[in-house]
Order: structure tokens, then sequence, then C-alpha cells
């Protein structure tokens, strides 16, 4: 298994880089919809309607495959000998913040089930706001990864 690893590494290293740009083009978009859709619609009229099928599509079809393969082909590459350096500081700022990352994922799934439910009491405000947290652990993790501090 180990050689596969070795031997499978640029491809399973492209994979990851393509599911973590599909995973955080989500992870901007859908803190975006959440905004139009408090700003722009009231529960059960027509716009809502849109906005949730929208949502549940980005976050089933798109978010929540990306955030899979982006976990399944990370963990691989912890696997594969000689690529982490566990001596190092980088590799747990790393995971500090891909468990971040993953968190807020989950936290705007919870969201959307509270547009399912009418029972949404976060403003567009406080979305943009949260809107920022991507963006932050992205730095976190590519200097984490390419600096290795």
């Amino acid at each position: 298994m180990i050689d596969f690893l070795s031997i499978a590494y640029p491809w399973i290293k492209s994979l990851h880089i393509m599911s973590v740009i599909a995973w955080m083009a989500g992870l901007f978009y859908l803190p975006r919809l959440f905004v139009y859709h408090v700003e722009k619609s009231e529960a059960g009229d027509v716009q809502d309607q849109i906005f949730q099928e929208m949502e549940y599509k980005l976050l089933r079809v798109i978010m929540n495959p990306a955030m899979i393969s982006t976990w399944v082909f990370g963990l691989a590459m912890v696997f594969t000998p000689g690529i982490v350096d566990w001596s190092a500081v980088w590799p747990f700022t790393k995971m500090a913040a891909v468990l971040s990352m993953t968190w807020y994922h989950h936290w705007l799934a919870k969201r959307r089930k509270d547009f399912i439910n009418g029972q949404n009491t976060v403003t567009g405000r406080q979305y943009r706001m949260m809107n920022e947290l991507p963006t932050i652990l992205m730095v976190v993790i590519v200097l984490s990864v390419v600096v290795r501090f």
C-alpha cells in the first residue's frame, strides 16, 4: 500500500488540489447565496424556493463530495512516506485550519436547514462577516504547506 501511495502521489496531490478548489468555491458561494436569500425573499415565497433549491444543489452536489474527496486525498498524502514532517509546526496548523473549515462547512449546512424550516435568524451582514472565515483559513493552510513554518 505504501509503495502505491508513493507511486500515485502526483495523481493524489492533483486530485486533492482539484477537490480543494471545488470545496472552496462552494464555501465562498453558499454564504453569498444566504445573504441574497435573507435580503431578497420571505419564507415560503417563490424566491425562497429558488434559493433553497440552489443552496441544496450547491451543498449536496458540489460541496459535500468536494469536502469528502479533499479529506480522502489529503489523508492519502498524509500516509505517504516522507511527505509530512511531524516534528514541524506546519502539519498541526494546517490540521487545525482544515478542521475549522470542516466545522464551517457543517455550520453552513445547519444554516440551510434553518432556511428550510423558516427559522433563519442570521442577518445578511452576519453571513457577510462569516464569509471571511474560509479566506482566513485558506491563508493559514497555504502558508502552512508552502512556507512550512
